[in-house]
């Protein structure tokens, strides 16, 4: 029968160790470095951006929208022929 040796290493000393806690360091390392660029630079705010959509959807015209309006209510018509 063999008789096991005790293993008089400290933890910091495998190289198991350090490869299964660089993941998590480096999770930790990038999340600080990602929230100093959020602070030093603020997304900037668009620029009135509900005023432009009001303003695109006033060009629109129901002209434009009628053939559309017609296709759609000529399929949902009995015989469709027409």
């Amino acid at each position: 029968m063999k008789s096991q040796k005790q293993d008089d290493k400290s933890w910091w000393q495998y190289g198991y160790v350090w490869l299964i806690l660089a993941g998590p360091l480096a999770v930790i390392i990038a999340s600080f470095i990602t929230l100093k660029l959020a602070i030093q630079t603020p997304d900037p705010v668009v620029d009135d951006y509900y005023r432009k959509g009001i303003n695109i959807n006033k060009t629109l015209s129901e002209a434009s929208l009628a053939p559309a309006q017609q296709a759609r209510n000529h399929a949902a018509t009995i015989g469709g022929s027409e």
